[in-house]
């Protein structure tokens, strides 16, 4: 794994998990929107993502999800909204990591979810 999505509206969780991956020798790109998570997967190749489900302002990750895995990139769900959003985790269907989790261990989890494939 080369370069890594890290979709996260959390300005704070974004830049804990970016180091994380670059201390794994990852190249994280982080994205806010799915707006700017599209352009990313359009100008990068990616490899792996983390997505955050709830983005704020209503938006989710689900569009994304369903990119990636048309493109077939494998990718964890980072959320810390579980009640709320169970139909949607069940609809995405990935592996889901709860908030808060070290980011050390995020980054584990999306590089056993990619040995599995």
């Amino acid at each position: 794994m080369n370069r890594v999505l890290i979709l996260e509206d959390e300005p704070l969780i974004a830049m804990d998990l970016s180091m994380a991956f670059e201390d794994c020798a990852i190249a994280a790109v982080t994205a806010v929107t799915c707006a700017e998570a599209c352009t990313a997967l359009a100008e990068q190749a990616i490899d792996g993502a983390v997505l955050d489900v709830n983005l704020g302002g209503g938006e989710t990750c689900e569009q994304i999800a369903l990119v990636l895995k048309e493109r077939a990139i494998r990718f964890i769900l980072n959320t810390g909204d579980l009640d709320r959003s169970g139909e949607l985790l069940r609809a995405i269907d990935a592996p889901v990591v709860a908030k808060p989790t070290p980011a050390d261990r995020v980054v584990e989890r999306l590089m056993e979810h990619a040995r599995t494939s």
